[in-house]
């Protein structure tokens, strides 16, 4: 679902201008350890999947409907890794809209029987699982450096 209507009423309001949001991210991995990254159509970039909050939503529940949409993928939250935000949260749209972004990063694993991750094709257009070895290869977000080495030491101190 490319823009929630919440989000679509606000933007015509103020037209491009920035927007600060309250956001999710699922930090998912696999029994080897590896990070589902994927990659986000609108921009190019790796990232861990996720989006926004919509009113009167509580962020664990965000982050489980934002990777089902956008990966068809049932999963278990284990536990909050963060809230982050500043100016490498920030971002401008190819559409101009500019959006500052205060992410809750979740430690996530799939449920059983979720299957296998297969991206919507519009805001997801590609997914892979990598070591944090492999992850310095991929073209991700700015913020992706600063929050994903933090989600996979929170991953082997509390996976057990």
């Amino acid at each position: 679902m490319p823009m929630s209507p919440f989000l679509a009423r606000i933007r015509e309001k103020v037209g491009n201008d920035l927007l600060m949001l309250p956001s999710v991210s699922g930090f998912v991995f696999d029994d080897a350890g590896r990070l589902l990254m994927a990659r986000h159509g609108d921009v190019g970039l790796w990232a861990a999947p996720g989006g926004g909050v919509d009113p009167d939503e509580r962020p664990e529940d965000a982050v489980v409907r934002e990777l089902k949409e956008e990966l068809g993928i049932d999963v278990e939250v284990r536990g909050l890794i963060g809230a982050y935000g500043g100016p490498e949260f920030r971002t401008r749209y190819p559409n101009g809209h500019e959006v500052a972004y205060v992410i809750n990063a979740y430690a996530c694993a799939l449920a059983p029987g979720s299957g296998v991750p297969e991206p919507d094709g519009v805001e997801i257009n590609d997914f892979r699982w990598v070591s944090e070895q492999e992850l310095p290869g991929l073209s991700t977000t700015a913020w992706t450096p600063g929050v994903a080495p933090l989600a996979f030491a929170w991953w082997r101190e509390h996976a057990r």
